[in-house]
């Protein structure tokens, strides 16, 4: 009969959930953990530079390849520095399993050195959490927290584990089986051929494609369905990747930031199928007025998000793969030469805004640029701002899961640590992280975690020396009044990069900049690229928060 400590059983359940790799930081309460973890040959242990860092390595993992991946910290400000990371997780799906020391239960609400009540803080942001009061109940925590992570909705678990019960002896007759993703619920038929009848039926369909397509793996069905139906198709942010960026009925991401002739086409439809999505403001503008003469079909695996924000529609609780594969079979082969000649039209009338792209100095260019240098297969992460938004329009995403990026809780600080995780879980592939000056500098410290793995990720910083976006809506919404928004100092970038190992390139120097792009992002190993952007340059075009998408500020290059 096996006898091991807490630690050493949570280390083995680990293994059998086939985790290879873990991000964290240790500290006086995980110490067991990290001991056990310190003499197991299958794990990795990477160590971050601070756990917001760790956390983000965990969802760079995991939205790379669609499965749980592990954070670890220790109690107090170890734990409390996951929070932010673990809301973000939360908003945007991601299946992550923290595990974070504790004081010793004795010492539980003693006011402890490093104690912190991180089970009740973190129940907001979790999709559920466990506080671990002896060695055996790892057992059942631990596969049932992989089990939760990873079905249905995806989402943050996290368990805390009292020093003292890492310590515990514990004797069992086998370990548990792994915990995997429950089965989808059957869907209603009834509910699904009546869908694929109003799909059949309506005369100016638009398909509505959310970050739940990815998670479903139905990117593919999603496609396959919208050719069959000649059904014009706009993504989330969180569903970049769900349709070809190049394929001709992808309308690209609709909302804030997106062309206009995408969102007019939405305003015109008569039939929205809305899969995996949440009607996010962002993406929906008021939503009063978002597709106005639509009727609308919700698919979405979460029953909570059916009626949350739009109540007329019909709701279908089903995982969108299923969904998608039954309207695949059942609506009709069907050309609608009408509506795509409208179509066209707008996009002839309206194209998006993508100025200078030839220079790879410009904002967009340097997007573009960068795609054509990495390749189809490299990975993408962004950190949040006009970097992010430019990326979304601009970069050529072609596949789900290839575009990463923080979409509901808009994490500055996200771009560097995820990019680091999704190079860990991808080795053989290169990493590209767009970011900004403001971005970067919130978790820069994982400079030194990229280059002590030698990991093969490429940094672009548009460097504005400016909150970009906080200042084009001050600029544009409080009558120019820039405040707080701009540094004072400018930072050597290049250099603080080189002082962490990391390669660096300053194309305001550069004689040839496209040339020396190319030869950077071609080089093994971490890099990173400055590009001086001017804080003048908006991002557009823009909808004004609280706004209808039909009010778009368009800029310059298309007054």
């Amino acid at each position: 009969m096996p006898s091991m400590t807490g630690a050493e059983l949570l280390i083995r359940l680990l293994e059998r959930q086939e985790i290879t790799t873990v991000a964290g930081i240790p500290g006086g309460t995980n110490l067991p953990i990290y001991d056990a973890l310190g003499r197991s040959s299958r794990i990795r242990h990477v160590l971050a530079r601070h756990e917001q860092g760790a956390a983000f390595m965990a969802q760079g993992m995991a939205r790379s390849t669609g499965k749980p991946a592990v954070c670890m910290a220790t109690s107090g400000p170890g734990a409390t520095n996951l929070l932010t990371a673990i809301a973000d997780a939360k908003l945007d799906s991601v299946p992550i399993v923290c595990i974070t020391g504790q004081v010793p239960l004795g010492l539980v609400g003693t006011d402890a050195f490093q104690e912190m009540d991180i089970y009740g803080m973190s129940i907001p942001v979790t999709k559920h959490n466990y506080l671990v009061r002896s060695a055996r109940e790892l057992l059942h925590v631990i596969p049932e927290a992989f089990r939760i992570a990873a079905s249905g909705r995806p989402g943050p678990v996290l368990v805390d584990i009292p020093k003292d019960i890492q310590c515990q002896s514990v004797t069992f007759d086998m370990l548990p089986a792994p915990g995997t993703p429950e089965t989808s619920p059957d869907p209603d038929i009834d509910q699904l051929n009546r869908a694929a009848e109003m799909i059949s039926r309506s005369r100016k369909p638009i398909l509505y494609l959310g970050g739940g397509v990815t998670q479903s793996g139905a990117s593919e069905t999603a496609t396959r369905l919208a050719e069959k139906n000649t059904l014009p198709s706009v993504m989330t942010l969180m569903g970049l990747g769900a349709m070809p960026h190049s394929h001709p009925l992808s309308l690209g991401m609709l909302g804030m930031h997106a062309a206009k002739h995408t969102n007019l086409a939405l305003q015109e439809c008569d039939l929205l199928i809305a899969a995996g999505v949440r009607f996010d403001d962002r993406a929906t503008g008021r939503l009063e007025e978002f597709c106005p003469d639509a009727d609308i079909i919700h698919i979405d695996i979460d029953p909570s998000e059916l009626g949350k924000l739009k109540t007329d529609c019909v709701g279908i609780v089903c995982d969108v793969k299923t969904a998608l594969e039954h309207l695949l079979a059942n609506v009709q082969d069907k050309q609608r030469g009408e509506w795509v000649d409208r179509i066209a039209t707008l996009k002839r009338d309206f194209p998006a805004l993508l100025p200078k792209t030839a220079s790879p100095l410009s904002p967009y260019g340097l997007v573009r640029h960068a795609a054509e240098y990495v390749g189809p297969d490299a990975i993408v992460t962004t950190d949040v701002g006009q970097h992010q938004m430019r990326a979304a329009q601009a970069y050529p995403v072609t596949r789900a899961r290839q575009f990463l990026t923080s979409g509901g809780l808009g994490t500055m600080g996200f771009g560097l640590p995820a990019a680091i995780g999704a190079a860990l879980a991808h080795p053989d592939r290169s990493v590209i992280c767009f970011t900004g000056d403001g971005s970067l500098l919130m978790n820069i410290q994982e400079l030194a975690t990229a280059a002590e793995h030698n990991l093969n990720i490429k940094i672009v910083l548009a460097d504005n020396r400016a909150l970009g976006l906080v200042q084009q809506q001050q600029e544009l919404f409080y009558e120019n009044r820039k405040f707080a928004s701009s540094y004072g100092n400018a930072l050597d970038f290049t250099t603080i990069a080189k002082g962490f190992g990391i390669a660096s390139a300053d194309l305001a120097n550069s004689e040839d900049p496209a040339s020396d792009l190319r030869d950077i992002l071609g080089s093994n190993g971490p890099a990173l690229i400055r590009i001086p952007v001017n804080a003048a340059e908006n991002v557009y075009p823009m909808v004004p928060p609280g706004a209808a998408n039909t009010t778009m500020i368009e800029g310059a290059a298309n007054d």
